[in-house]
């Protein structure tokens, strides 16, 4: 699968790996525009989350985590 570009920075991240309950975190200066782009990914692998905008010790970025389908969610 192709690595996902935030900022210039390419993230490899195995998405088998990505299960219900998990979460990681995007380091990145301009958190709506790198939100999108994730968003994007997360539809596109029919992936449900909650993405977060947060500061984690000390640097602004993105906290996504995967969460369950709800019936009647939409992409």
């Amino acid at each position: 699968m192709r690595p996902m570009l935030i900022e210039g920075v390419e993230y490899n991240l195995n998405w088998t790996e990505f299960t219900v309950g998990s979460s990681f975190f995007v380091p990145c200066v301009d958190a709506e525009t790198a939100q999108q782009k994730l968003l994007k990914k997360m539809k596109r692998l029919n992936y449900a989350v909650l993405c977060k905008i947060v500061i984690e010790d000390g640097v602004r970025g993105l906290r996504v985590w995967r969460t369950k389908r709800q019936q009647g969610d939409t992409l």
